[in-house]
């Protein structure tokens, strides 16, 4: 395992860059998985009938499985069942309705609808998120997940099996066992609904993108104790930039039901296949050898038409709850997850490291890669929640325990060194067809990690008064990882507890204030000058905040002060070892800042999601640290209907951030000024179950680097897509 770098190294040390493998067409995966999804809950509904009568389902099962299935909550920053405004720290959630509204279809643009995310696409098919400064490390499915490494996500992860994305913001080792001070990011899977109800969508919009979606639910038993629910979607398109062209297939399948008189058991499957070519591996050069900075065309890439990158994901889980007693319900989770990839890039770089000649574009140099590789994870957990009296009052506890562990194997392919691929280029922008594409050699292993996370997790809700709540809970996790890189290998066991507190008191029935502390343990996959892993990154958070509901509890603000002090964090230092990794340096970093959100309806007929962050970075010698980072951002998603004609809705949606810049591989400053991207949409309900949409986005087509964090290329241009979705 080896460390994300800046985009002068290849991929084949990308320890996240995903391999290939054979995948089922997708009309296969869902001939295969419909029957199987759709056929488990009757067997369970008949083998259920068939048992003792008094285990037969009765109409207070009923209501007991299908209140469940309408009032899932997540467990949210604690692993406790609180509302959002109960939780000690901020938290922002994208539902599924925002996403359709605003054409959101991959997880990358859901995240650009949340408050204090950025969202940093320094190539064409990898990203990182971050928030309050750091990247975040850790993401969830429905509350389970693994540290994600280095918080890279390779393609575009299609949004369509979500029913919301949770961003809780700050420190999070009480969720996850580890982590930094940025936050994580909760995947909230759908399930069945308690109706019959279905959705199909289709949508054409710019660069000829095509976009046909699915949703469909349906009990399966009078009573609605066992449900199901599928979802299926394909799209395809071309894309502003040159010879890039993506294509994406989805699947998603689930039941759940009642199982005995105390029990409820859900089954799931997801299946996904992405297809990316022209792609670009690293991204554009700006500097110029007299220190000036380039512009390019919009549409500039660096690809070549042979380059792809192809993702296959398979999920599945299991997941059982059962009612041990008054209050206390006992949760069994398993996950699977099994990813694989298959690339040949081309990398175009400065290579003499003088930046390019601003009168011929002479400059850069190439280098080819590919790659297939493979990882597969299981995750199981067990938690126990409920409440409990002591002292005249009603207090809720949460235990737990998770096992996790995942295995990556990648394999590289060299090229041909005859091959015109490596060496000088011609002038940039040059043909996507300039240079063709080498011969590849077999592949072979150069890259083996092994990941495994124990935890064992408690928290407790402490009801001091009516008003004064004090939350406590601590982490243990165990942490080991062990493979090889290239001729570097490791063996690596790290321990740590970490403690979280947190306060809440009701000044009034509508106004909350809090405080919470947060330990803070990231193990780090970076390497320093003499090769050696760096130690974990520790240091503690503090969060302090007023969440207030306004207007009869139809909104909710939330302000929220933050302060962060992290010691070792890996920093780059610019340098690289033998094997092409990138050389990073222990770093003390503080941050803090403020963060303002409102959410909810105003009027009747307007919806409102406002959000605003100001940061301050400082590194080791006192200052400003991370100049990629913006320090301000803002967001804004308005909607409504016309009160007059409510047939006709609308609404106007926007990220804005303050300027950023960065240093490139030649020494020369890059800076983007700060600029906003507001995008737009109008719909009209055209019968009581059928919509008509056209989105806007980027309706001021603005022209903007898209990030600077390892490189970056220009953001999309001013683009449309025309919408229509059918309800029964």
């Amino acid at each position: 395992m080896h460390p994300i770098r800046p985009v002068l190294l290849p991929p084949a040390r990308v320890r996240l860059a995903v391999p290939a493998l054979r995948a089922v067409p997708l009309r296969r995966a869902i001939a295969l998985a419909l029957p199987l999804t759709l056929g488990i809950a009757p067997c369970l509904a008949v083998a259920q009938s068939a048992e003792a009568g008094a285990l037969a389902a009765t109409d207070l099962d009923a209501v007991r499985v299908v209140g469940q299935r309408a009032n899932r909550v997540s467990n949210g920053a604690t692993n406790l069942d609180l509302s959002i405004r109960e939780t000690p720290q901020s938290i922002s959630v994208v539902t599924s309705e925002q996403m359709r509204r605003f054409a959101a279809d991959s997880v990358n643009e859901a995240l650009r609808l949340a408050t204090g995310v950025r969202v940093d696409e320094w190539e064409t098919n990898r990203t990182s998120y971050s928030a309050r400064g750091f990247d975040i490390l850790n993401t969830q499915v429905d509350g389970v997940g693994l540290p994600n490494g280095w918080g890279v996500t390779t393609g575009a992860v299609d949004a369509a099996g979500y029913e919301k994305v949770e961003v809780i913001r700050g420190a999070n080792g009480l969720l996850t066992g580890v982590g930094n001070a940025s936050g994580t990011i909760n995947y909230v899977r759908k399930r069945p609904t308690n109706e019959r109800e279905g959705r199909v969508g289709l949508s054409y919009g710019s660069w000829n993108t095509l976009r046909a979606e699915v949703d469909y639910s349906t009990p399966f038993t009078a009573d609605g104790i066992w449900a199901g629910r599928v979802v299926a979607a394909h799209e395809h398109g071309d894309s502003w930039l040159d010879a890039n062209a993506n294509s994406r297939d989805f699947f998603y399948g689930v039941v759940d039901g009642q199982v005995g008189g105390n029990g409820t058991l859900a089954l799931g499957y997801s299946y996904q296949r992405a297809k990316s070519d022209g792609i670009m591996w690293g991204a554009l050069t700006f500097g110029n050898s007299d220190g000036t900075q380039r512009e390019w065309p919009r549409s500039a890439s660096t690809t070549q038409d042979w380059t792809y990158w192809d993702t296959t994901a398979h999920t599945a889980f299991a997941e059982y709850t059962h009612d041990v007693a008054d209050d206390w319900e006992l949760r069994l989770s398993y996950n699977w997850r099994r990813n694989t990839g298959d690339q040949r890039m081309f990398y175009a770089f400065d290579g003499l490291g003088t930046g390019l000649d601003p009168d011929t574009g002479l400059g850069l140099s190439g280098y080819p890669w590919g790659g297939d590789d493979e990882a597969t994870a299981h995750l199981g957990t067990a938690t126990l929640n409920g409440t409990y009296r002591m002292f005249g009052r009603e207090h809720e506890a949460m235990v737990g325990l998770s096992r996790a562990r995942s295995t990556t194997d990648s394999r590289e392919r060299t090229a041909d060194l005859s091959s015109p691929a490596w060496g000088p280029l011609p002038p940039f922008p040059y043909p996507t067809d300039a240079i063709p594409e080498p011969a590849w050699s077999e592949p072979a292993l150069y890259s083996e990690l092994d990941q495994e996370l124990t935890r064992a997790f408690a928290a407790t809700r402490i009801a001091l008064s009516d008003r004064f709540k004090a939350i406590v809970g601590a982490n243990h996790a165990r942490y080991r990882r062990s493979g090889r890189s290239y001729d570097l290998a490791f063996d690596q066991t790290t321990r740590h507890t970490s403690p979280y507190g947190g306060l809440t008191f009701d000044f009034s029935d509508t106004v909350l204030g809090y405080v919470s502390y947060s330990d803070i343990y990231q193990p780090q996959d970076q390497v320093d000058e003499n090769d050696r892993y760096l130690d974990a990154s520790q240091g503690v958070n503090y969060e302090a905040g007023i969440k207030a509901d306004w207007l009869d509890g139809r909104l909710l603000t939330t302000v929220a002060v933050f302060k962060a002090d992290q010691e070792g964090l890996a920093t780059p230092t610019g340098r690289y070892n033998e094997f092409g990794m990138a050389i990073y340096a222990p770093v003390d970093v503080r941050s803090k800042g403020v963060e303002l959100e409102a959410v909810g309806r105003l009027t009747e007929h307007l919806e409102l999601v406002a959000g605003y962050t100001a940061l301050r970075l400082d590194g080791l010698d006192g200052r400003d640290t991370y100049p990629w980072v913006p320090r301000r951002a803002a967001n804004l998603l308005l909607s409504g209907r016309v009160a007059a004609l409510p047939a006709l809705s609308w609404g106007l949606g926007g990220r804005w951030q303050g300027g950023i810049f960065n240093t490139e591989a030649s020494g020369y400053r890059v800076s983007q000024d700060s600029y906003a991207v507001l995008n737009a949409f109008v719909a009209w309900d055209v019968a009581p179950d059928a919509t008509l949409r056209l989105n806007a986005n980027n309706i001021t087509d603005d022209k903007y680097i898209n990030t600077l964090r390892y490189s970056g290329y220009y953001g999309a241009p001013a683009n449309y897509t025309l919408s229509v979705d059918w309800r029964f």
